[in-house]
C-alpha cells in the first residue's frame, strides 16, 4: 500500500527531526513493504549509525491519548518485525508510557524518539513543535457516539452492511436517519466500496476500521452506556455467578473465560437497557452487591442488537473484550488483548 501524500511528508519531517536530533542515518526503503499474512505497514525505513542499519516497520497516526498508543503497538507486533510508531506529536508523559510501559519504539516531528536495539538506544522526549502539529491521513473518524454503534455492528456482523437501513438500525440501536450518514462517511474515507442498490457494498481494511473503533469507543461511547459500579465481597464470586437475562461478561472476566489466561480483579457486565433494573436487582440480591463509586464490578447498557451469534452467548463479542481490556492499558491486560485479538477478532474481521 503507499502512502498518501501527508503520511510520507510526515514520515519526511519524522525522519528529518530525528536526524538533526541524533545525528544518525535515517530513510525511507525504496522497496516495497512486504507483507505477514496479507499485512502491511505504512512504510519501512532504515536507521542506524556507521554499523549495520535496523529496519523497521512503521505505522503512521497520530496520537493524542495512551489507548491510542496500546492499539498502534498491537498494529505493529502483528506485523511479526521490528516496528515503529511515527506520528506528528507526543507530549512527554505519553513519550514516557511508551518506554516504560508499552516499550514502544517512536519518533515524532518535533524529534522525540525512543528507539533500542542492540548496539543503538535513543530516548528523547519533551521536544516542543516548531509550528502547528498536522495529522497524518486515515486517522480522523470515529464520529459520534451514535457512529460508533453503528460501525460496531458492522464489524461484528458484516452481513448487515448490504442490509435495509432498518436492520442496523435495530442492530445498532440507533435512529434509522443515522445509518445512511454513517455509510456516507464510512464510504468517503475509503472503509465502505460498492453500491447499496446492487448490494454489494464491502468492508474495506475491517482491521484498520476496527482500531480506530477501539480507540475511540472508551471516549466517546462507554461514558454514554449508564455506568454503575458496585463493590463485590469475594473476588471469586464470579465463577459461580448466573447472569439474568439480557446480561453478558465483557472486560476480564470474559477474557478469562475465552482464554484460561487471566486472573480477573475487575468485573464488567453489559445488560440489555430494557431489563436493566430488574437485572441489577437480581444481581445485587443474589451477590450481596453493595454501590460504591470505586467498586470493582462495572454495569453498562448493551449497545448491540444481533443475537444468535456468540458461541458463548453470556459474553460480549470479543471485538468489545478487546477493546475493554486495551481501555485498561494494564500490561497484564494488553498481553491477552493482543491473543484475542488474534484468536477472535482477526478471523471475524477477514471474513468482513
Amino acid at each position: 500500500m503507499r502512502l498518501a501524500e501527508r503520511e510520507h511528508k510526515l514520515l519526511e519531517d519524522a525522519l528529518e527531526a530525528f536526524i538533526r536530533g541524533t545525528g544518525l542515518h535515517a530513510a525511507i526503503l525504496a522497496d516495497e513493504p512486504k507483507t505477514v499474512e496479507g499485512r502491511y505497514p505504512d512504510a519501512v525505513i532504515e536507521v542506524g549509525g556507521p554499523g549495520k542499519p535496523l529496519r523497521l516497520a512503521t505505522k503512521i497516526r497520530a496520537i493524542d491519548r495512551a489507548i491510542a498508543l496500546a492499539t498502534a503497538k498491537q498494529h505493529l507486533e502483528r506485523l511479526g518485525k521490528p516496528g515503529l510508531l511515527v506520528t506528528p506529536y507526543l507530549t512527554a508523559e505519553l513519550a514516557a508510557y511508551c518506554r516504560t510501559t508499552l516499550d514502544l519504539q517512536f519518533m515524532d516531528t518535533a524529534g522525540n524518539a525512543y528507539l533500542r536495539a542492540p548496539g543503538l538506544y535513543v530516548f528523547i522526549r519533551g521536544e516542543r513543535p516548531r509550528g502547528g502539529v498536522g495529522r497524518a491521513a486515515g486517522t480522523r473518524g470515529g464520529g459520534t457516539a451514535a457512529a460508533l454503534r453503528v460501525v460496531f455492528a458492522l464489524l461484528c456482523a458484516p452481513e448487515l452492511l448490504n442490509a435495509p437501513y432498518r436492520d442496523i438500525a435495530r442492530a445498532a440501536g440507533v435512529a434509522l436517519g443515522g445509518v445512511g450518514l454513517v455509510l456516507l462517511d464510512l464510504h468517503g474515507r475509503g472503509y465502505v466500496l460498492g453500491a447499496q442498490r446492487t448490494r454489494d457494498r464491502r468492508l474495506r481494511e475491517p482491521g484498520r476500521l476496527a482500531e480506530e473503533w477501539v480507540t475511540n469507543y472508551p471516549i466517546k461511547l462507554r461514558p454514554r452506556l449508564n455506568p454503575r459500579r458496585f463493590g463485590v465481597a469475594d473476588p471469586r464470586w464470579w465463577q459461580q455467578a448466573r447472569l439474568p437475562e439480557g446480561a453478558f461478561w465483557g472486560g476480564e472476566v470474559a477474557a478469562a473465560k475465552l482464554t484460561r489466561h487471566l486472573n480477573p480483579t475487575t468485573y464488567t457486565i453489559y445488560i440489555d437497557p430494557g431489563k436493566r433494573r430488574e437485572g441489577i436487582g437480581l444481581l445485587v440480591r443474589d451477590h450481596r452487591l453493595r454501590a460504591d463509586p470505586d467498586g470493582q464490578l462495572e454495569i453498562l447498557d448493551a449497545f448491540w442488537n444481533f443475537p444468535g451469534r456468540a458461541k458463548q452467548p453470556d459474553l460480549v463479542p470479543p471485538l468489545l473484550v478487546y477493546a475493554d481490556l486495551l481501555a485498561t492499558l494494564d500490561p497484564r491486560n494488553l498481553e491477552i488483548a493482543k491473543r484475542i485479538r488474534e484468536e477472535h477478532v482477526d478471523h471475524a474481521l477477514r471474513s468482513a
